[in-house]
């Protein structure tokens, strides 16, 4: 099974496992370049027996921390924005959905999957019920105003409609982020610590939005949507600032490197992105050398997340 066969069946990146198998190569011989995540991820220290032995609970100073860092108190802690992902189309009857093409599958799938009719994002949002961006946008890295952000939410807002915007990748360029302008109906914004703080394992997310729409959630969540030691390595990492600037500022020359690399048609820090009529054909060339990257099949394309100390074995 090669790249043509694993691109149709892997909507996300990583799944090393599967390209272990396909390819032959260990698993330790890898080098995933697929995901976006940061290759330098915040430092995680031991974790106090406590937090594993107790039920988790709020009042632990995670709560506190976001609020801090993403500039608003309206905020939901989640098991990853996928949890957001998945409930959000529950919450509104069909509808009539925006979105980019190319951008993040996940969330096209799953507002199709409740009953909602997706189209393809033009120039007037006029018939729409919900647009949702991803801001910058995966894969092309394509970043929206926030002007123009917040004109579409009033625009939608006034009819009763939402504008959600996922800032999956928005953590190394803070300035772009609208989310300290939610708290009135209309505006959802959705944030992870998977991408810039390297930590996808630990699950943990968060959707910003009007008290109301927040309620709702949180019942339909019910209790314990977060274990205790994600709870607490999410609550350490939000606080420490000192690591997310010198982050940015790290990841800032590794994307100029991958750049003048790449010479891409897009991306963001954490990503570049290349459109090439034989994408399909590249990726099979750096899998058969253990190199897994994302392959994208409207348009042809493939997306490099920076190597980590492995520049040599990327450029060679």
């Amino acid at each position: 099974m090669g790249v043509s066969r694993l691109a149709d069946e892997l909507h996300h990146g990583g799944r090393l496992r599967e390209a272990a198998k396909a390819y032959g190569i260990p698993l330790d011989q890898w080098l995933d370049l697929s995901t976006g995540i940061n290759p330098y991820p915040w430092p995680v220290p031991p974790i106090d027996i406590g937090h594993w032995h107790r039920l988790p609970e709020e009042g632990d100073g995670l709560e506190t921390a976001a609020e801090a860092y993403y500039g608003t108190r309206h905020l939901l802690p989640l098991a990853g924005s996928q949890a957001a992902i998945q409930l959000l189309p529950r919450l509104r009857p069909p509808c009539r959905v925006g979105m980019l093409q190319p951008s993040y599958a996940e969330h096209a799938h799953r507002w199709a999957m409740a009953g909602h009719e997706v189209v393809v994002l033009g120039d007037a949002i006029d018939s729409l019920d919900v647009l949702l961006l991803v801001n910058p946008n995966n894969p092309d890295g394509r970043i929206f105003s926030r002007e123009q952000l917040l004109a579409w939410r009033e625009q939608l807002a006034a009819r009763g409609g939402w504008l959600i915007v996922d800032e999956a990748f928005i953590d190394a360029t803070p300035e772009h982020s609208i989310i300290d302008a939610v708290g009135e109906p209309g505006l959802i914004v959705l944030r992870s610590l998977g991408k810039f703080f390297g930590l996808a394992g630990a699950r943990v997310g968060f959707c910003a939005a009007w008290p109301e729409l927040l309620e709702r959630m949180r019942l339909m969540l019910g209790p314990w949507s977060l274990s205790g030691p994600a709870r607490e390595v999410a609550r350490l990492a939000l606080l420490d600032r000192e690591w997310q600037q010198q982050t940015r500022e790290r990841l800032r020359g590794e994307s100029e490197r991958l750049q003048g690399l790449l010479k891409p048609d897009g991306g963001t820090m954490l990503f570049q992105y290349f459109r090439h009529p034989d994408a399909k054909k590249i990726a099979e060339r750096f899998a058969e050398q253990g190199i897994l990257v994302r392959v994208f099949d409207e348009p042809q394309a493939l997306r490099f997340g920076l190597p980590g100390d492995e520049w040599g074995r990327l450029e060679e």
